[in-house]
């Protein structure tokens, strides 16, 4: 219900070629990017752009990254871990460290 494809059709999404980069842009900003993205990295989801990610990139990250068991998990421990630097409890945002 979130998700920014929500009233995209298929021929938008499960695109080949450059018209892949232009499916992306749909997942620009979307709210629930990072669940569509671990739920195609989970499943292995051959086809589409899923979480802003084309199917070749998602090939590739799998490839990076064999031991990942749960990609549910870990991109949502990354978000936490994001959204707690971002906006710390004092209401003061954190240094970046380079």
């Amino acid at each position: 219900m979130r998700a920014a494809c929500r009233t995209a059709g298929p021929d938008e999404l499960f695109v080949e070629g450059a018209a892949r980069n232009r499916a992306k842009t749909v997942c620009g900003g979307c709210p629930a990017r990072t669940e569509c993205l671990a739920y195609a990295l989970d499943q292995r989801v051959e086809h589409g752009v899923w979480g802003g990610m084309t199917d070749r990139e998602r090939r590739a990250l799998l490839r990076c990254r064999p031991t990942v068991t749960s990609w549910r998990s870990l991109l949502a421990a990354a978000q936490e871990e994001h959204d707690r630097q971002a906006c710390p409890r004092d209401g003061k945002r954190e240094a970046a460290t380079g």
